[in-house]
């Protein structure tokens, strides 16, 4: 039974997790979308969305714990200075993820994460 699992293991050891998960985030923010499987983007989409948010509150130790995660000065002083104030009137739910369909080889369920405008 799958009762109070926390998240997706997508069949990888925690390090490489991990590490693809602090990439995809990374690429997110940095490009605004991406195109990966659907399990992917439902487990990225948990830490972009932790990372506006830290964003928004826009204190020195939330700036220390984005840059814990991300590791890159310039990806954390545009989220705080340029991602995270669009968002500034939404509570959560930056993000929006669109099923693309099957993949050509394998047939793995494909979606495009993108962040939302700030219209929407």
């Amino acid at each position: 039974m799958r009762h109070k699992l926390g998240y997706r293991k997508l069949n990888r050891p925690s390090g490489h997790r991990k590490a693809l998960l602090r990439n995809l985030v990374k690429d997110l923010l940095r490009h605004e979308s991406i195109r990966t499987t659907e399990p992917k983007a439902k487990e990225a989409r948990r830490s972009a969305e932790k990372m506006i948010t830290l964003g928004k509150d826009g204190s020195l130790h939330a700036r220390r714990k984005a840059l814990q995660y991300l590791n890159d000065k310039d990806l954390v002083n545009e989220v705080f200075e340029e991602i995270a104030p669009r968002f500034a009137n939404r509570s959560g739910g930056y993000t929006r993820i669109l099923k693309l369909g099957p993949r050509g080889g394998d047939g793995a369920p494909m979606a495009r994460l993108e962040l939302l405008d700030e219209g929407e």
